[in-house]
């Protein structure tokens, strides 16, 4: 599609966090003339999302410091900001966007960058609970260092033992509260880490004085004056002047569910990030899409995903040969920890744990399919990081033993197995 055919298209995008402003940015790079506008119900300017959990809840920062873009920005770019909009429906034989006021838009174009929302729950109680809340959004993040600013000596449960939660229990640590993280599962990031994270993690927090118990399967949220109590399955109870949960999320697939959209686990799309209608297309966390590198459909909650499947969306929407193809990575800092991760380890069977014996809190843990590399999670150890991309990305055959031996060098040339 060239510049002269765009200048009276219209492009709508619904949801302005990372996917959506990098795709709207991105599309006036590759020569769109026509119209762009972003509709969200947050009616803060759009912002970063990842330290919410992290550097920004400890901070005293505004919102404004921690912008995705700033407000000249857009308007440089002419790109039209519609915030603390709710979005009623898609009408698609109309190529319309209703808003929730009844106004609507219309489109040429239309990009679902929508996201997610975390899970509340159905617990007894959580719903009146006293200061109870989810982490998610900057409104979130204001309450919660509300909270603790206004109660000295807060006692806060956290309830799921995830990064989200793990992560929020170190910030609020260092706020000065007294914080208990309670994990329904055997073990903490259970689904996304072997044995030996969990165990790592469990142990860091206790030595910073966070308790993080696992099997504790909450049921009930009873009062006691100004305080709750966090009643488990098992007859424990936990004090609570706060509440944060951090259980996982719901993808916000409703929009395009009722627009008769393709839907599994997420709005499917194909490697230009199109959906099942030519002229929508879906990016970010709400998307379920094909990753050339495990063969299989997946669905992520990720930065780098919402960025690269922006990427790809604003080209093919111009008219460029595209296709996604990028390698999954992640990262979480927790106190003085940082953890980057690479890869998806699912349906791994073999795991190589890699100490460097002359550093602490420094190693990584790989994981294997028989012999071939699925991911690496490397804790303050970026060379492991880099170096597991290298061979994910290649194919590379490594040497276990020479991987899990920390007198072994440790360099590509002396991994690779001969």
């Amino acid at each position: 599609m060239s510049e002269s055919t765009t200048n009276n298209k219209n492009c709508v995008v619904i949801g302005a966090s990372h996917a959506g402003v990098n795709f709207a940015f991105a599309l006036r790079r590759e020569g769109w003339q026509g119209s762009i506008t972003m509709v969200d119900i947050d009616p803060t300017l759009p912002y970063h999302r990842p330290p919410l959990s992290k550097a920004y809840l400890t901070s005293s920062d505004s919102i404004e410091k921690n912008l995705l873009k700033s407000e000249e920005s857009y308007v440089k770019e002419n790109i039209n900001l519609k915030l603390g909009v709710w979005v009623d429906a898609i009408n698609r034989e109309n190529k319309k966007v209703v808003l929730a006021d009844g106004t609507s838009l219309g489109y040429d174009k239309l990009v679902i960058a929508t996201g997610a929302r975390p899970i509340m729950p159905p617990i007894p109680g959580l719903d009146t609970a006293k200061n109870s809340f989810a982490l998610r959004s900057a409104a979130d993040v204001a309450n919660i260092r509300k909270t603790v600013v206004e109660n000295v000596g807060l006692k806060v449960v956290v309830i799921g033992g995830g990064y989200i939660g793990l992560e929020t229990a170190a910030s609020l640590k260092k706020m000065g509260a007294e914080v208990v993280v309670l994990e329904r599962e055997s073990r903490t990031l259970a689904r996304v880490t072997a044995p030996e994270m969990s165990l790592f993690f469990q142990k860091l927090h206790a030595e910073h004085g966070v308790a993080v118990l696992t099997e504790k399967n909450v049921v009930s949220i009873e009062s006691n004056g100004n305080r709750n109590i966090v009643v488990c399955s098992d007859g424990t109870n936990y004090e609570a002047d706060m509440i944060v949960v951090g259980v996982g999320i719901h993808v916000n697939k409703e929009l395009a569910e009722k627009a008769g959209l393709t839907i599994e686990n997420g709005i499917q799309v194909n490697e230009m990030a199109q959906t099942s209608d030519k002229d929508i297309y879906a990016i970010g966390d709400c998307t379920f899409h094909h990753n050339p590198h495990y063969k299989r459909h997946i669905r992520l909650e990720s930065v780098q995903n919402a960025v690269d499947q922006a990427k790809i969306a604003a080209a093919a929407i111009n008219g460029k040969v595209c296709a996604y193809n990028s390698l999954p990575w992640f990262w979480s800092d927790q106190y003085d920890v940082k953890l980057q991760m690479v890869g998806l380890s699912q349906d791994y069977d073999d795991v190589v744990v890699r100490k460097e014996a002359d550093k602490e809190n420094c190693f990584s843990v790989w994981y294997f399919k028989g012999d071939t590399l699925l991911a690496v999670d490397a804790v303050n150890n970026a060379k492991a990081y880099v170096y597991g991309t290298k061979f994910i990305k290649g194919g590379e055959k490594l040497d276990k033993s020479k991987l899990g031996d920390p007198t072994a060098e440790f360099k590509p040339a002396n991994l690779i197995a001969q």
